[in-house]
């Protein structure tokens, strides 16, 4: 979620156990992800479901809806072509910042 947001209904909210998704510069690289899911045209989820799709060794993309709209942007997420440009503007982030919520 942009900005820290814990949406009404959301897993961070009704459980609270979202505490790794809040290490000291978590929030402004979740935003940098979410920006650029954006930038090609996407939600945020739809971009990281299509993303883990991409995998080559991925047999099962495992997702965690808790509507049918999410399940909905979830399996649609096999139908995004997964380009070389968006690998690479991923790239850049991940070598640049690692994994800031391991």
């Amino acid at each position: 979620y942009d900005h820290g947001a814990r949406p009404q209904g959301s897993r961070s909210q009704l459980f609270n156990r979202g505490q790794r998704y809040e290490t000291p510069n978590a929030a402004e690289v979740l935003l940098e992800y979410n920006d650029l899911a954006r930038s090609f045209g996407m939600e945020p989820a739809l971009f990281a479901n299509a993303y883990v799709s991409s995998r080559p060794f991925v047999t099962a993309n495992i997702v965690g809806a808790t509507s049918v709209a999410q399940l909905d942007t979830a399996l649609s997420s096999v139908e995004v072509r997964w380009t070389a440009e968006m690998q690479k503007a991923v790239d850049v982030i991940h070598q640049r910042v690692g994994n800031p919520c391991p």
